[in-house]
């Protein structure tokens, strides 16, 4: 298998996709915040002394996203059509979930990883007060596809 990174003599390098026509891509990811039953509780009741964690989780999350190429270093600049990132309190996690899509080159995949990423940093950041012994984890790219984009 060939890492599409390297060049032949090992070093890394940008992938030239400039001959690939534009298509519909999307990608779809997921991960999870496991918190303790007593931060799960603070957040129902909206007792986190950052306040609500949801909108500027999701916000932040969303804001990654876009901002993605300038975060990791080989990844193409691209011009997203959507980004949505959904959170969910669950019985000991919080659950993340990222939507990306473009009409581009290149595909969204770490658009939405990067969503899901920074959404569960920012969680941990605003929760870290209540619970020191919070996880990060399963953070991985569910779904991806393409669309010609004369197919409709």
């Amino acid at each position: 298998m060939k890492l599409t990174h390297l060049d032949k003599h090992g070093r890394a390098r940008m992938v030239d996709v400039g001959s690939k026509p534009p298509v519909t891509r999307e990608a779809v990811a997921e991960g999870k915040v496991f918190i303790s039953p007593g931060t799960v509780q603070a957040v129902e009741k909206a007792g986190l002394p950052k306040g609500n964690p949801f909108e500027v989780a999701r916000i932040a999350g969303i804001q990654a996203a876009k901002r993605t190429a300038e975060l990791i270093p080989l990844c193409h600049n691209i011009g997203l059509d959507f980004i949505d990132v959904d959170i969910a309190l669950k019985e000991d996690h919080f659950h993340i979930s990222s939507r990306a899509r473009c009409r581009d080159v290149t595909g969204v995949e770490m658009e939405a990883l990067t969503a899901v990423a920074v959404t569960a940093l920012t969680l941990y950041d605003m929760c870290k007060a209540v619970d020191k012994k919070m996880r990060l984890g399963e953070i991985r790219l569910v779904r991806k596809e393409k669309r010609d984009l004369s197919s409709g």
